[in-house]
């Protein structure tokens, strides 16, 4: 699926224009669902915490019974040098990723013997900073370890995520609030989530049910070396109703504040604001 334009894809050990085939009918990952990926971006000539993501990747690899082929140093000599075919103000959508090739006299566990990989670059801009989300809460929430590979950012897991969407769009919202398996709060259905209240800052608590992404940690840092207190907690959907400002972090836009959650409206607050001068500034300084 081509979710951008001016795409590359590196394969079989070198660069290739375009969205070229990298997987057969009969590889594990075709049909049994083992693969795996990571995203970062480059934007404005940086490429924040590039080698965080291509480590996860190979991370992911592991949790999904794979054996990762290549290093995350190798990993990013290798996107550096994708990336020169491009404007120097492109906005580079970074995706590396893996997949089962055979399984065992099973089928189901793959062997560790051949694993495919590739990368695709894809221009995709950032969201202007005048975009936000509006929530709702979902039936559906997030799965746990005993039950799904919730500690790879595997494909596998984005059915659920789609199906969280879907609800949220049919009842007019643009994403869901997700709870975990206790009913907590754990993100949305594509973001980690922060609150804003009485200046302080909180997220919800690591539990092994929902990735805490790179650029949450990103944040929580620059937020802290700011000044700025920031609690992961448990939290509640109250907590977040009682919130006086709320946002989003992911890799793809980085900070997107929220305007409402299903009934109650929040204006977007200057802690958003300051969160993504943070990290744009923190990322211009690790270049």
């Amino acid at each position: 699926m081509a979710t951008g334009k001016n795409i590359r894809t590196y394969f079989d050990g070198q660069w290739h224009e375009g969205d070229v085939p990298i997987m057969r009918a009969a590889d594990h990952g075709a049909w049994l669902g083992t693969n795996v990926f990571d995203g970062a971006r480059h934007v404005n000539g940086l490429s924040p915490d590039l080698d965080a993501h291509c480590a996860r990747v190979n991370r992911s690899a592991e949790a999904m019974m794979l054996v990762p082929t290549v290093s995350t140093e190798e990993m990013v000599v290798i996107v550096e040098e994708g990336l020169k075919a491009y404007a120097p103000d492109a906005a580079v959508y970074i995706r590396p990723m893996y997949w089962g090739i055979d399984g065992d006299s099973t089928a189901i566990v793959p062997t560790p013997d051949k694993t495919g990989f590739a990368i695709c670059l894809e221009e995709i801009p950032l969201a202007p900073p005048s975009a936000a989300a509006t929530l709702t809460t979902t039936r559906f929430r997030r799965p746990v370890l005993e039950s799904s590979v919730v500690n790879a950012k595997a494909g596998a897991l984005y059915p659920n995520n789609a199906r969280m969407l879907r609800e949220a769009r049919q009842k007019g919202f643009s994403n869901a609030l997700v709870a975990d398996a206790m009913g907590n709060v754990a993100e949305t259905a594509t973001a980690n989530i922060f609150l804003v209240r009485d200046g302080e800052v909180f997220t919800p608590m690591p539990n092994g049910t929902f990735l805490a992404g790179i650029t949450r940690a990103r944040h929580i840092a620059n937020l802290r070396a700011d000044g700025v207190s920031v609690h992961e907690a448990v939290l509640s959907f109250d907590d977040f109703h009682d919130a006086d400002e709320v946002f989003m972090s992911g890799n793809m836009n980085k900070v997107t504040p929220v305007t409402a959650l299903d009934e109650t409206s929040y204006q977007v607050g200057p802690v958003a604001r300051r969160v993504r001068d943070l990290y744009w500034d923190w990322a211009a300084s690790s270049r």
